[in-house]
């Protein structure tokens, strides 16, 4: 006896079309594409603040200097590890209109810097009133 079979039949992909719709997609792509144009760079050179001789003093600053090491001094006078804040608070009582400027080292590790800004602040100097140097060594 024979039974009737569903004969199956290999579904195909037609392969040849979907070149042709790829050949096209890739033509469209390749005509509508804008190139961009390399832009003229300006090559800048920042200045440099080199000491300049003058005759005549602006404003008279003491400095609060640091070194490589972490050593501070205000205006030629040691100042001992931890008492800057003690030492800033006296000298504006001592010199109540003088300004203060930073003279850092380049060498001098970030968070002296930041303990150093801190000790103003709880002084009671505005940060932004002291404007800061960094000593870089000439070549």
């Amino acid at each position: 006896m024979r039974f009737h079979r569903i004969k199956t039949t290999r579904s195909q992909i037609a392969i040849i079309p979907m070149i042709d719709i790829l050949f096209v997609l890739l033509v469209f792509f390749i005509v509508s594409t804008a190139f961009k144009k390399p832009r003229n760079v300006l090559h800048i050179e920042l200045p440099t603040v080199h000491e300049v001789p003058s005759d005549q003093v602006v404003e008279a600053r003491s400095v609060i200097a640091m070194d490589a090491l972490g050593n501070i001094t205000l205006d030629t006078l040691a100042v001992p590890e931890g008492l800057l804040e003690s030492y800033l608070a006296a000298y504006q009582k001592q010199n109540p209109g003088r300004k203060l400027e930073l003279e850092a080292d380049k060498k001098l590790p970030l968070e002296r810097l930041l303990q150093v800004w801190d000790a103003l602040t709880k002084a009671g100097i505005p940060i932004k009133d002291v404007p800061a140097r960094i000593k870089v060594k000439d070549p």
